[in-house]
């Protein structure tokens, strides 16, 4: 009998079972855009009934957000952020920042406007050491203390690659690449130079069947691309494509929000230098303009392209 499959620790794996799924990324953005009662996030992101309650219980079981008695007569109820919904602020900012240089694929889009310098601003990944803004290249890693292995735990969902026509959402192929959890750990295992289809699988422990099924749909997206393998003519590798790259920020701030609230009590087990300066990473979302970290109460937006 083969013994259970053992994989790498990581935040970003322990991250994806609570929030790698797209119904629930719905939810989450139409709470941003203000949100708090059931029929404003059904008709916010066009979800079924009974599949809205499942995701809004789940989301407060997670500890996303908190149910709250607003009518005692009949009993309504609003759903608002906890803390740590609210720490996903950073996570959804890159979501936002790639789709809208990647995927324009949202029916609405918003204007955002950093209250602290009054100008209107891109959200952008910086280093909390320097103050420089990252990409993937400029990032190296090393084991942190909480490396080790775990077991592959997955919860059963099923797979949503399109929005419901009925909603009116800021992202669309973003919401579907992160709620795609597998696609996103394979995203997770290229970034980390693990480039041949055994050695993802390996990494993820995710069936061959599926694995091939994901790397096809992520090369008809356009996030990464085949290419022979210097090392074997009849093997190929899998590479990412700029805007594969581009899309690194919202695996990093998924990673952060793991370290945070899914990490051992070691620690993280990765930990990030900022290769530029040679200082830990301890990554951040700032603004464009001035270049100081966001909060979602520094931010004011504007809704474009919503009927009224």
């Amino acid at each position: 009998m083969n013994a259970p499959a053992r994989i790498r620790t990581c935040s970003i794996w322990r991250s994806l079972e609570v929030v790698g799924d797209t119904p629930s990324l719905l939810v989450i953005e139409a709470s941003w855009l203000g949100e708090r009662r059931f029929d404003g996030f059904r008709k916010r992101t066009g979800l079924l009934k009974a599949l809205l309650s499942d995701r809004l219980k789940k989301l407060v079981a997670a500890g996303l957000f908190e149910k709250r008695k607003y009518c005692d007569t009949p009993e309504r109820y609003e759903y608002v952020f906890t803390e740590k919904g609210r720490d996903v602020y950073w996570i959804s900012l890159m979501m936002l920042r790639w789709e809208t240089g990647w995927a324009k694929s949202g029916n609405i889009a918003v204007e955002l406007t950093h209250k602290n310098c009054g100008k209107r601003f891109r959200p952008e990944p910086a280093c909390g050491s320097c103050g420089e803004v990252v990409n993937a290249f400029e990032v190296d890693w090393r084991e942190g203390p909480g490396v080790g292995l775990m077991a592959p735990i997955y919860s059963r969902r099923r797979r949503q690659r399109h929005s419901p026509e009925t909603a009116t959402t800021l992202m669309n192929e973003a919401a579907q690449l992160m709620g795609d959890r597998w696609a996103s750990l394979i995203m997770r295992s290229i970034f980390t130079h693990l480039n041949r289809f055994d050695e993802i699988r390996q990494d993820t422990a995710i069936a061959t069947n599926i694995l091939s099924e994901r790397l096809k749909w992520l090369e008809s997206i356009g996030v990464i691309r085949q290419k022979p393998d210097p090392d074997s003519s009849s093997h190929t590798q899998y590479r990412l494509t700029r805007k594969g790259v581009e899309y690194y920020p919202v695996l990093l701030m998924l990673m952060i929000w793991g370290d945070r609230y899914y990490a051992s009590p070691e620690g993280p087990p990765v930990v990030l230098f900022h290769k530029n300066c040679g200082q830990p990473l301890n990554p951040q979302v700032v603004c464009s303009e001035c270049h100081e970290p966001i909060a979602s109460t520094d931010v004011e937006f504007e809704i474009v392209g919503e009927a009224s």
